[in-house]
């Protein structure tokens, strides 16, 4: 997560390797703003938590809904496979 949160603060890295660093087009080294990336990694660990939390709860709202219609929970298992 710590390299897409460099590609997202710092537009002019086209490349990260762990040992060199990040690098522009011309291969030059790029200063990284350390503060910003451990805020977009904040940022994206949030987003991928709250998708997680959403698919649960869409997952949880569509059975119910079939429940609503009078399937069992049988036959909402049986449509899912």
């Amino acid at each position: 997560m710590n390299h897409q949160a460099i590609y997202n603060t710092h537009p002019n890295v086209v490349s990260i390797d762990d040992g060199e660093g990040a690098k522009d087009a011309n291969g030059n080294p790029v200063a990284i703003d350390q503060s910003l990336v451990d805020a977009e990694v904040a940022r994206l660990q949030e987003a991928q938590e709250a998708e997680v939390t959403q698919k649960a709860a869409d997952k949880e709202s569509a059975n119910q809904k079939l429940r609503d219609l009078g399937l069992t929970d049988a036959e909402i298992e049986a449509f899912k496979s």
